[in-house]
């Protein structure tokens, strides 16, 4: 079977750490006299990530080390997202399961499978499907959405993703400012980074664990062994952008 990008990333053990980072093309130039700045802002915006998964022993380490042996350096493509937002903090969330869901390191040092972190949906939760409303341009750094019940607050929070898009066009957003439905059940958030591409009206808008493409920073995939034959893995990661 031919492997078929994006990758999904492995579940044998959870990211133990990530920092994303947003990149923005500016360029700045000072007076050396007067230290006056001229800013110029450029269209170049994009995502990058470091990502670290935790010491573990062999088996667990396995499937990482055939996903990043997989993407043959940066010819390949996987789906990320940050791992605490597999739904948002606005009222549109359901809930909140940590990153790690699913296990965790027992106390004797193995890890165990059975515990699951499930969080409390917060009061007031707002169901919805979320869809573009109206067709929109790219560049703009605003996106309008609708399919949500009038005029309630709160229901995007700063901070908050979404997803446009899926599989090879999925892209990645974050939400700049608290966002709440207007009395037509439509919201305007205002984005980063701008729209990648035109979107049209009805296309879906994903809230639920929102991810981006992304491909290897470099043309070299590693792994740690040490002598407790405990792997350590990390690798660097950019948006993958056409």
């Amino acid at each position: 079977m031919s492997i078929t990008y994006p990758l999904s990333l492995p579940t044998s053990i959870g990211i133990e750490s990530i920092e994303l980072r947003a990149v923005n093309a500016v360029a700045t130039s000072q007076s050396p006299f007067t230290y006056k700045q001229q800013i110029v802002a450029h269209q170049g915006q994009r995502w990058e990530a470091s990502v670290s998964v935790p010491a573990v022993r062999r088996d667990l380490a396995a499937p990482w080390k055939a996903f990043l042996t997989s993407l043959k350096g940066q010819q390949g493509t996987f789906l990320l997202g940050d791992p605490d937002y597999v739904t948002a903090r606005g009222k549109v969330s359901l809930g909140s399961p940590w990153f790690l869901q699913g296990g965790v390191w027992a106390l004797g040092g193995e890890w165990d499978d059975s515990v699951s972190y499930d969080y409390v949906p917060p009061e007031g939760g707002v169901t919805a499907v979320p869809s573009v409303s109206g067709n929109q341009s790219a560049n703009s750094d605003t996106l309008v959405i609708s399919g949500f019940s009038p005029s309630v607050s709160g229901v995007f929070l700063a901070g908050d993703y979404i997803q446009l898009g899926s599989a090879s066009s999925a892209q990645l957003y974050q939400v700049l400012q608290d966002a709440s439905s207007n009395g037509s059940g439509e919201i305007t958030l205002d984005i980063w980074p701008n729209l990648r591409t035109n979107v049209v009206d009805g296309a879906p808008v994903v809230v639920d664990s929102p991810k981006g493409i992304f491909r290897l920073a470099n043309n070299i995939s590693s792994w740690s062994i040490n002598n407790s034959s405990a792997y350590g893995i990390t690798f660097e990661a950019v948006e993958a952008l056409v």
